[in-house]
This record gives structure tokens, C-alpha cells and sequence, in this order.
């Protein structure tokens, strides 16, 4: 790709260079992404193996509407995002901009989603590791055996999703302001390009949160 007066880096010999290093980096960075939720898999694999019940009777007290609108949530953000690096490409940056924000809704209506959901089960008691300690009008549902486990690995993967999802607002919050300025045009847009492949990832790994979690 073509490269903006004054974006070459010294080290580098030419655009193209820069560009593949670039993506080359994000790439790598996706793949330590990728172990570290495989880990978390893993684990619920291994939990739900020994606890099938248990399991599918917790997952039954997360709201699968929630949990379904978020994604359709998500897929639309992956939508929009998409579109941005196309029209930028084009050079169209008043669109990439209206765009980014529409993406920066998406992200915010997930994480009051996400807000909503949490609160309800700390209501409850319902807490990661040892600050389990189901009470009021669901004690029943929640004091089951090995439900701390179910719970504890749905706090830790949907939090850890989370911050990279804070992350990402932060992300378009940058590109905006760097697209308003006229920082971006179809000669230079690696980094709203590199923002993109971080955010399909995202939305990628909360395509099999929803119905390891909330599903099955």
C-alpha cells in the first residue's frame, strides 16, 4: 500500500515494509490473545466434563436475551467497523467517522448490557471464587453444588472480554480524533486497519462466550 508523506519510519525501507511489519505484529499480538482465552476454554471444557448438570442448570440463570442482544450488538459494531476501513480506503473520512461512532455506540450499549447483568448477580451474592454467597428469593437456584465454579469461570472469561472490549473504546475513541484531525486518507491507514483485526477478535471470542455461557 501507499504510504503518507511522513509516516515512513527511519528503520524501515519503504511503505510496503512498514505496513506488513505492521500487520505482522498484530497478528502475533491476535495470536497470544488467541492461547490465552484457549486457556479459559479449556478449563470450562474440563469443569463442564466433571459437572454436565450443574453446568447446564447455571447456565440457565443467565439471561440468553441479554446475552443474544449483545451479540447482535457486536456483530453490528464488526459491521460498522468493517465499513470504516473501507470508505477510508477511499478516502471518505467524514463517513469513517460517523462509522467509528456508531461502533462506539454498539460498544457502549454493550458494556451497560454487560453492567446490567453483573449487578444482578451481585444482588443475589453471586460472586467469583470464595465471595460466593447466594441469598434473597433465588438462594435455592444458586446454592447448588459446584455452581462457584460455573460462576467463577463466567466472571473471569466475560470480565477479561470485557477489558479487551474497554480496550477497543478506547481504540475508536483514538481513531476518531485522529480521523477528524486528517491524520488518515487511502495513501496511510494501517491503524484503523490493525484496529479492525483486533476488534473482529473480539467479536469473535464472544460468539463462543454466548453459547458456551448462556446456551448449553
Amino acid at each position: 500500500m501507499s504510504q503518507a508523506a511522513g509516516t515512513l519510519k527511519h528503520y524501515f525501507v519503504t511503505s510496503e515494509q512498514q505496513f506488513d511489519a505492521a500487520k505482522m505484529g498484530m497478528w502475533l499480538f491476535l495470536v497470544t490473545e488467541i492461547l490465552l482465552f484457549s486457556g479459559m476454554f479449556v478449563a470450562y471444557a474440563v469443569y463442564r466434563a466433571w459437572h454436565p448438570e450443574v453446568f447446564a442448570h447455571a447456565s440457565e440463570l443467565l439471561d440468553w436475551r441479554l446475552g443474544g442482544l449483545n451479540t447482535l450488538v457486536l456483530l453490528a459494531s464488526s459491521f460498522t467497523v468493517a465499513l470504516s476501513i473501507h470508505f477510508v480506503q477511499k478516502g471518505q473520512n467524514r463517513k469513517v467517522v460517523v462509522l467509528l461512532l456508531i461502533t462506539l455506540l454498539c460498544v457502549a450499549i454493550f458494556m451497560v448490557i454487560k453492567y446490567f447483568e453483573y449487578t444482578g448477580k451481585f444482588a443475589h451474592g453471586i460472586f467469583p471464587g470464595a465471595g460466593y454467597a447466594p441469598h434473597g428469593e433465588a438462594y435455592a437456584e444458586y446454592d447448588i453444588p459446584f455452581a462457584p465454579q460455573f460462576f467463577s469461570i463466567y466472571f473471569i472469561m466475560t470480565g477479561i472480554h470485557g477489558v479487551h472490549v474497554l480496550v477497543g473504546m478506547g481504540l475508536f475513541v483514538w481513531l476518531v480524533t485522529r480521523v477528524v484531525r486528517g491524520h488518515f486518507s487511502s495513501a496511510w491507514y494501517t491503524p484503523v486497519e490493525l484496529t479492525g483485526l483486533y476488534w473482529h477478535l473480539v467479536d469473535i471470542i464472544w460468539i463462543f462466550l454466548f453459547p458456551l455461557l448462556y446456551l448449553i
